[in-house]
């Protein structure tokens, strides 16, 4: 299940990327507008700052902008940030993998060929998505600032 944190983060970045100008979105805009808590928001857009999805400018006009166009950003990237591992269990995952303490051959384990199938299906829709098309808005190739 998709943790609130992912839901509320996926939530302000498509608000981010919906602006029609190039001034930055403050915490308390986002919140209201897509009705997500403005301290958890705080956290969540701290978050994805210090992952370098987002730049943040401070002053009467700061807040929170794209360090890359709407369509350069993937939902893989955005996804692994706020929610962990794609993979369902960690035998699968590519990124942080570590072998099941209950399992002992993944060869034979018909619940590791299950979830590699997911998390591959999984992974196909993230790599081909990306926040242009969650936001619904397209871009040009100038960064938002």
């Amino acid at each position: 299940m998709l943790s609130k944190k992912t839901k509320y983060g996926l939530k302000a970045l498509a608000y981010i990327a919906r602006r029609e100008d190039d001034t930055p979105s403050q915490v308390g805009e986002i919140a209201k507008s897509e009705r997500i808590p403005q301290k958890f928001l705080e956290s969540i857009l701290l978050t994805l700052r210090k992952a370098g999805i987002l730049g943040s400018k401070k002053g009467k006009h700061g807040g929170y902008y794209l360090r890359k166009t709407p369509s350069e950003i993937l939902m893989t990237e955005v996804m692994r940030v706020l929610e962990g591992p794609i993979a369902m269990v960690p035998c699968v995952s590519l990124n942080f993998y570590e072998k099941c303490d209950d399992c002992p051959d993944e060869n034979l384990c018909s619940v590791h060929k299950l979830m590699i199938q997911v998390r591959d299906s999984t992974l196909n829709v993230f790599r081909n998505t990306t926040l242009e098309d969650l936001s619904g808005k397209e871009t040009g190739s100038d960064f938002i600032k």
